[in-house]
């Protein structure tokens, strides 16, 4: 399956899943076609949603008993807490091509969160919150092609982007129906945890 992975390679024809849309390893002629159990289809959800946002088990393991306390369906809960992680608004406002790559951008201290200089990219956001690129990055090479790329990426509703200063404000909480491009089902997310 696609996992947009890879940034601005996976909407081309060059992205690997389109080359070759089988798994690597044996020849699918010569694997055996078993069902997949319940389980199994549990735990490949649930792995999908991890490399999607570029979490380990541990950190994962604990965004679910957060999202648990929280009041509301906990599959919800899950997903919005994972989409306010510092990597991943940093990506959702365009200022990476990847989750990945937004890792690495707040992991080298070339972001800010409400003016302070940040390098923890599971820093937690909260609406209201400022995201911007520190004022000594803005000279970095990587940066000036970001500006000149930003005003034709469209970011989702609940962030707000300027263009000119290279930030981004958090407006609310993201809902389900907010959360694009991520084609996880949460319930069975949280049906493995509920074992």
């Amino acid at each position: 399956m696609k996992l947009f992975l890879k940034g601005e390679r996976c909407f081309t024809p060059k992205c690997s899943v389109e080359r070759r849309p089988t798994p690597p390893g044996i020849s699918p002629t010569a694997r055996r076609r078993r069902k997949e159990s319940e389980f199994g289809l549990q735990l490949s959800e649930k792995q999908k949603a991890r490399n999607i946002y570029g979490v380990l088990e541990r950190q994962f393991r604990k965004h679910f008993a957060e999202a648990e306390r929280l009041p509301g369906m906990t599959g919800e809960n899950l997903l919005r807490i994972l989409e306010l992680r510092m990597d991943n608004v940093v990506y959702r406002l365009g200022l990476a091509d990847s989750r990945k790559q937004a890792r690495q951008v707040v992991n080298h201290g070339h972001v800010t969160l409400n003016g302070r200089r940040t390098d923890i990219p599971s820093a937690m956001v909260k609406p209201g919150d400022v995201i911007a690129v520190h004022p000594r990055s803005r000279d970095n090479e990587y940066f000036k092609i970001v500006s000149e790329t930003l005003t034709r990426k469209s970011v989702p509703r609940w962030l707000e982007l300027d263009t000119v200063a290279l930030s981004g404000r958090v407006n609310e909480r993201p809902s389900r129906g907010d959360i694009e491009g991520i084609n996880v089902n949460e319930a069975l997310v949280v049906e493995f945890y509920s074992r």
